[in-house]
């Protein structure tokens, strides 16, 4: 008898965590496969300085809307990255990407849709950025603390995922690309996914900080869905061939395959 109704029993349980999912989009969209940033990570695009702005090269930037101290703050960091003087995290190998930079990566990315979670993958890493869809809210403050990619919930509105995160760790411990723009730990975000052709993904993301922003910072990412069929996502070893160690003075090399430093003299 016993062997009868506890698998019953244990149906129904499973049946009725699944009913408290609250409903995804009709038909769950198709985010499958692996996708591809469009265009270089810069962060913000649409504020390009020069136009042509790319991360990581002297004296290229964007436009956030910071606020006196911490635009002063942001064109300190632009000269210290011209001077190879703003280590990056994801050089040096230290810690995840974190949100919202993990939206602004070289190399693949997959978007995993399930009724309970969305997760983003990101091959440069690797990082993951877990959204919980299952109705959840976020943890009380006293239960909140700060981590790399914070705490995201969301729901979807039709074919749209909407999700808000907070709870993320700023600078110094993350960076939102290498021009040296930074943010602190009041940063909030409400992320926007949806499909805006068969093979395109537009991620909008909202972003507030009361102590560096003066209004929301709206950035909009495309990636493109990779049409080989036979292209893998792998594991990024970044460990294991760290090339760009920081001198005790702050500067940033690279080496060489002999371990020698390749950087040109510094004045």
């Amino acid at each position: 008898m016993r062997r009868s109704i506890l698998p019953s029993l244990g149906l129904a349980l499973a049946l009725a965590g699944l009913a408290a999912i609250p409903a995804m989009a009709a038909a769950a969209p198709d985010w499958s496969g692996l996708w591809a940033l469009r265009g270089n990570t810069l962060f913000d695009r649409a504020t390009a300085d020069p136009p042509d702005a790319i991360s990581g090269q002297p004296f290229h930037r964007q436009h956030p809307p910071y606020n006196a101290e911490w635009e002063a703050k942001y064109v300190a960091n632009i000269k210290r990255a011209a001077e190879g003087l703003f280590p990056d995290p994801n050089s040096t190998c230290g810690t995840p990407t974190g949100f919202p930079r993990i939206f602004s990566l070289p190399d693949t990315y997959e978007f995993i849709v399930r009724p309970e979670e969305f997760w983003v993958l990101a091959e440069n890493g690797p990082n993951v950025l877990r959204v919980y869809t299952d109705g959840r809210a976020h943890p009380p403050a006293d239960e909140m603390w700060p981590t790399y990619t914070g705490d995201s919930v969301g729901h979807w509105e039709g074919d749209t995922l909407v999700f808000d995160t907070l709870g993320v760790k700023g600078e110094p411990y993350q960076i939102i690309d290498r021009t040296g723009a930074v943010f602190s730990s009041q940063l909030r975000g409400v992320t926007r996914i949806r499909k805006t052709g068969p093979d395109v993904l537009e991620v909008t993301l909202t972003l507030t900080d009361a102590t560096a922003l003066t209004k929301p910072w709206v950035v909009t990412k495309i990636f493109d869905r990779l049409k080989q069929k036979d292209v893998r996502a792998y594991d990024y070893g970044c460990a294991e061939n760290n090339r760009n160690p920081i001198t005790a003075d702050g500067y940033t090399l690279t080496l060489g395959t002999d371990g020698k430093p390749i950087d040109k003299p510094r004045p």
